[in-house]
């Protein structure tokens, strides 16, 4: 197999318009097709499927195989260079990680691969940047809560963070206000319980909420 079977495709401009990222953990193989659709119907545009998921790479393969229309599907929890090749030539179409390695920013760069590295202090925010972040992940922001957007907006201005870890429908626009470009959010759209029970129903509805609730937000002068 080569390293990179193609070359993924991302549209960082699509993502600053609709900042909202799925992060699916968990999902059974036999639910992954309703999940995926729920993504659709709710309005999502972006996803990623995490490596510590049982058959993530299958997957990934399948999501960004039928759902490459209308889904931006990428791979989560990307932490060496195997992972990052792997995850590639499954079709993923950006990479996520809880922190920067970097190997895998190396080999994004050099392919052109869109990647955001897990980062907390202005220093690790910095150097993360640095290394070739398409966006740095601010994780875990919960931790730090969105007031720390609006201080390390300070000295990085123009850089673009996501908000991860924690954030949830009540909190979002919090941290969209408070200087984030985009925000990230798993559990509490994808819980396991509604993947393994199939409620995709409940699924679609909760990320219809969020993602009409950004919108509005974003659409406000």
């Amino acid at each position: 197999m080569n390293d990179l079977v193609k070359k993924p495709t991302f549209n960082l401009r699509r993502l600053k318009e609709s900042p909202v990222l799925g992060i699916i953990r968990g999902a059974p193989k036999d639910s992954i097709k309703g999940v995926m659709d729920a993504c659709v119907a709710g309005g999502l545009r972006f996803v990623e499927l995490t490596l510590n998921t049982e058959n993530a790479l299958s997957l990934i393969e399948s999501a960004s195989q039928q759902f490459s229309e209308d889904l931006c599907v990428g791979a989560g929890t990307v932490l060496s260079l195997t992972d990052v090749k792997l995850a590639v030539n499954a079709g993923a179409q950006f990479i996520v990680a809880p922190t920067l390695n970097i190997d895998v920013a190396t080999y994004c760069v050099e392919n052109e691969i869109a990647y955001f590295p897990g980062a907390l202090t202005p220093t690790e925010i910095e150097k993360a940047w640095s290394a070739g972040a398409t966006m740095v992940k601010v994780f875990p922001a919960s931790q730090m809560g969105a007031r720390y957007f609006n201080t390390v907006r300070g000295p990085f201005n123009e850089l673009p963070l996501m908000a991860v870890g924690g954030v949830d429908l009540s909190n979002a626009v919090e941290y969209l206000k408070a200087g984030a470009s985009a925000v990230a959010v798993g559990g509490s759209l994808f819980t396991v319980t509604r993947m393994r029970n199939k409620d995709f129903n409940s699924i679609k509805i909760a990320i219809m909420e969020l993602v009409s609730t950004v919108k509005f937000f974003c659409s406000k002068p």
